[in-house]
């Protein structure tokens, strides 16, 4: 089974926006405190949690970021454009499964699936 990522070893450098990978890292993690570039809407994603937020993909033109387990666990979801760092948006995620957060089309979304949907539609 898979390192889950919270658990995997983090980087030991920084790092700049146009070295985020497009895919997840399987092997290592990158925080929000290592990308030199990071907003602080990313950097405090996770304050209220006790967690720092930690680099998953690029979804469309949006770097993804988490802070908390991927899933049965207190979790936020943040998402930066790439092409404009101010342009955040983010989704929280409860234990128990359900969620929220405006996503990139604006919208409220109830599910993470379709908030993500909505990072990868954005143009």
């Amino acid at each position: 089974m898979a390192t889950p990522a919270e658990q995997r070893p983090v980087i030991d450098r920084n790092v700049h926006t146009s070295e985020l990978p497009d895919l997840p890292q399987r092997d290592s993690r990158i925080v929000a405190s290592l990308w030199v570039e990071a907003p602080v809407a990313i950097r405090s994603l996770g304050d209220d949690l006790g967690e720092e937020a930690g680099y998953v993909r690029r979804i469309g033109r949006f770097l993804l970021w988490r802070a908390g387990p991927a899933a049965h666990a207190d979790a936020r979801y943040g998402a930066v454009a790439a092409d404009d760092l101010t342009r955040v948006v983010s989704f929280r995620l409860w234990p128990d499964g359900r969620g929220e957060g405006i996503g990139a089309d604006g919208a409220v979304h109830d599910r993470l699936r379709t908030w993500k949907e909505a990072l990868r539609d954005d143009a």
